[in-house]
């Protein structure tokens, strides 16, 4: 729930920076800036709950661990790639294979109740899902919308 209020409060912020700092609002550019900080928190956390986070993936994985960091690298590097006009098209199309990628993790975590952040099972089970799918795919059209289009 935190990465929505992240993206939802930094584009409303944003909005508001871009009418004060360029005297009218660039839908777009808010856009792009609420998905990078979201990106940017998120990432975050594959650095502070790393053991949690890797419970998420299924014994079988190998280097789960490294994984998590990767990934906390990869939602860094995507959230300055946005930026930069000659990889923003890739890094668009490149984040929404990631959103597809990484939702069979936060379902499986569900499954197991797992809490990422202790690495316990006592998280929200399926019923997170009814938030966390919707969310997933909210990404999904933010990214096809704002960096994409």
């Amino acid at each position: 729930m935190k990465p929505l209020f992240i993206l939802l409060g930094t584009f409303v912020c944003a909005l508001a920076g871009t009418r004060i700092f360029k005297s009218e609002i660039d839908y777009t550019l808010a856009g792009i800036i609420a998905l990078s900080a979201m990106l940017l928190f998120t990432a975050l956390g594959h650095f502070m709950f790393t053991r949690g986070m890797s419970a998420m993936l299924p014994d079988f994985v190998p280097f789960r661990m490294q994984l998590i960091y990767l990934t906390g690298l990869i939602e860094i590097a995507a959230a300055i790639g946005m930026f930069i006009p000659e990889f923003k098209k890739v890094t668009g199309i490149l984040l929404i294979i990631f959103f597809i990628l990484i939702l069979p993790t936060n379902i499986y975590a569900a499954i197991k109740h797992l809490n990422y952040e202790t690495g316990n099972t006592d998280g929200k089970g399926l019923s997170y899902l009814w938030f966390r799918i919707p969310f997933q795919l909210l990404l999904i059209w933010w990214v096809y919308y704002f960096v994409l289009r």
